[in-house]
């Protein structure tokens, strides 16, 4: 995989961690209008860094749908909840595809490992939507339901493109069980804005990152090589 644009990938990777630092910086001294403006950013950024990269397109789809979700659940209010967060589960939908495409099927030796790691994040899913649902919106309480199980399989999926892609999965997994810990109004850790969105931000790094690495060792068809000409005679 060669980058697409060398001289950009420096410049907006130190752009995005540069970003990065100064949003959680702005949540910790909770000065909205400077959260406001960096948080639709982050992933656009990111994202340039992926194509800057020679990354799939695809990836950089799955983090703009993650631009809108994060631009929608800033605005606030329950349909503008929802329409976000329909955006993040058209990004794990661009997640998974991208797993499907790049990752490594588990070998005859880790298929145990990855039926456990299936069952023990079904587990996972089932034992958190179980303890969120009666104290969720009972107009919330299907859509997170669902959302949680694609991002759950997401997750689980991300196995497939290496160990980095699988943190990304797990702090994504996270995040969101800390948003959804607040709509059902759990008892919060301090400044709860402050580690949603540095377990979001580190787990779409660490999925980007997955997934490059995941693309760049994929194994290439080999390219169909000239045919020598035909000599009179010669069939």
């Amino acid at each position: 995989m060669r980058a697409r644009w060398p001289r950009a990938v420096r410049p907006l990777l130190w752009l995005g961690v540069a970003l990065a630092v100064v949003h959680l910086a702005a949540l910790l001294g909770d000065v909205t209008a400077v959260t406001h403006v960096t948080k639709p950013a982050l992933m656009p950024v990111l994202a340039g860094y992926a194509l800057a990269r020679g990354g799939p397109p695809l990836l950089a789809g799955a983090l703009l749908c993650g631009c809108g979700g994060d631009t929608f659940l800033q605005i606030g209010g329950d349909i503008a909840f929802l329409v976000g967060m329909g955006s993040f589960a058209a990004g794990h939908v661009c997640y998974l595809l991208l797993f499907a495409r790049h990752g490594a099927s588990p070998g005859p030796g880790r298929r145990g490992r990855t039926a456990a790691a299936g069952a023990a994040y079904a587990v996972l899913l089932a034992g958190t939507v179980a303890l969120l649902w009666p104290d969720l919106p009972a107009e919330l309480r299907i859509p997170v339901a669902g959302y949680s199980l694609l991002l759950t399989a997401m997750a689980f999926g991300a196995l497939r493109a290496g160990p980095l892609a699988a943190v990304g999965g797990l702090l994504f997994l996270l995040s969101d069980t800390l948003i959804a810990s607040g709509i059902a109004h759990w008892p919060q850790l301090p400044a709860p804005q402050f580690w949603i969105m540095f377990t979001y931000v580190a787990a779409q790094y660490a999925l980007a990152g997955g997934v490059l690495r995941a693309a760049a060792t994929a194994p290439r068809s080999a390219p169909d090589l000239p045919r020598a000409p035909r000599t009179a005679g010669v069939p």
